[in-house]
């Protein structure tokens, strides 16, 4: 029988996602309810969530000439797109198949910029045919490809150069992509040639400069930064004749996982509008790529304990989810908050969150204090960005389902993958 226990202080941070007598909600669905009735592991999003992340952003934003376009690789279910499709939210894709996606729920092509290392023929065309408003392209390779491709099929593509400044964003290095060695972008100091070049190329249109430094950016100085260096850069293309009509500064706004305290998408469009003026670039129409922001606190992953087992160095909960469901604390080391959906008194142990793939690498969180029984339910918190989209198979694991809450009612908005469906497309030899 649980006993009343105070509101962790950390769920504040989390207001779609509270306890109610004991029991964790999302909106107004007990958890433990959707847990019961559809299985772990289970992705949990919450639609009051979405809509209040994109208001921040769509207050932010005013009157001013901005278009905010989802960083949909955090996120790209079906629901998720289209509720920020009816917001009004453009759409970043770095694929043909987000491509795809975007398209499938009614997304407005004038309003998607197609970002990304790596375009291949297939997707340039398929994003032309669409009419996407533009390309931010990042090398002279693929500036000459791009021109090939439009062509080929007759069209002409809208191209932003995406250039490196060469900043620190302040984050992990995996998500780091604004300094020399990364791999993504023109190197600045090499942009100018760089724009000379597409001016001459046949089949594309220069309309504007991009840059993105980096994710879970939880200090704003870095933006600035690349700003000043970009607006040098805007001065001397004025310089040689190209007079570009937007500015891309990409994404990266950080969310709260623990104890951080990101920067609001106002304060960002203040200060990038301030330096606009002050430079005599108000002319610029602002594009954003938020991502995480809108999706990562909207989300949680369910996850049922199977075993507890303790020893000497360590105590391990080992739960129904694995690295394949949830990659981040592999990859990156991340931190996601981890809360019972049933809270029970007692003396707290401290626990090793662990999946059953079989790899050392496969833990969820590490050294938390649960109070907890074999057959208990956790939510892992700030799971709605880069978690189901990062998920794969690995053991033979059939992928999570996804679910959206909608105040009292919740709808299955991916299905839960079967064994069934891991084996299709596959063949013995004869």
């Amino acid at each position: 029988m649980t006993a009343a226990i105070p509101v962790p202080p950390d769920l504040a941070g989390h207001p779609f996602f509270q306890y109610r007598n004991n029991v964790l909600y999302a909106e107004d669905v007990p958890l433990d309810h959707l847990a019961g009735q559809l299985g772990t592991p289970l992705y949990v999003y919450s639609r009051a969530a979405l809509r209040a992340a994109w208001n921040t952003y769509h207050s932010a934003v005013g009157q001013r000439p901005v278009l905010v376009c989802y960083g949909m690789k955090a996120n790209s279910n079906l629901a998720v797109l289209k509720e920020f499709a009816r917001l009004g939210a453009g759409f970043d894709i770095v694929s043909g198949g987000e491509l795809k996606r975007a398209l499938a729920v009614g997304a407005d092509p004038a309003r998607i910029v197609f970002s990304g290392v790596g375009k291949q023929a297939w997707e340039m065309r398929a994003a032309l045919d669409a009419g996407v408003m533009c390309f931010n392209v990042e090398s002279e390779a693929e500036l000459q490809r791009l021109s090939d491709v439009a062509q080929e099929t007759g069209r002409r593509a809208r191209v932003a150069l995406r250039v490196n400044p060469d900043v620190d964003a302040q984050t992990h290095p995996y998500i780091s992509t604004g300094l020399k060695e990364n791999k993504f972008g023109i190197p600045i100091g090499a942009a100018l040639d760089a724009y000379r070049s597409s001016r001459l190329l046949p089949g594309l249109e220069v309309t504007g400069l991009d840059c993105h430094i980096g994710s879970q950016l939880t200090d704003i100085s870095p933006y600035f930064d690349a700003l000043e260096k970009l607006l040098d850069l805007v001065a001397d293309l004025e310089g040689i004749g190209i007079r570009l009509s937007h500015l891309d500064l990409g994404g990266g706004l950080g969310i709260r996982y623990s104890d951080e305290t990101p920067p609001s998408p106002k304060a960002l469009l203040d200060g990038v509008f301030q330096r606009l003026q002050a430079r005599g670039q108000g002319h610029l129409r602002l594009v954003l790529e938020p991502g995480r922001s809108l999706v990562g606190n909207a989300g949680l992953l369910l996850t049922t304990v199977q075993y507890l087992k303790h020893g000497e160095a360590r105590n391990f909960a080992i739960v129904d989810a694995a690295m394949n469901d949830l990659l981040r604390p592999a990859l990156y080391d991340a931190w996601h908050g981890l809360r019972p959906l049933l809270p029970r008194a007692g003396d707290a142990l401290d626990y090793d969150v662990v999946g059953p793939v079989c790899e050392s690498a496969d833990w969820l969180a590490r050294q938390r204090a649960l109070v907890i029984e074999q057959g208990d339910v956790l939510a892992l918190e700030s799971a709605g960005a880069y978690g189901m989209t990062m998920a794969g198979n690995y053991n033979t694991r059939p992928r999570a389902a996804e679910v959206m809450v909608d105040g009292d009612h919740y709808h299955v908005v991916r299905q839960r993958e079967t064994l069934d469906d891991l084996l299709r497309g596959e063949s013995t030899l004869p």
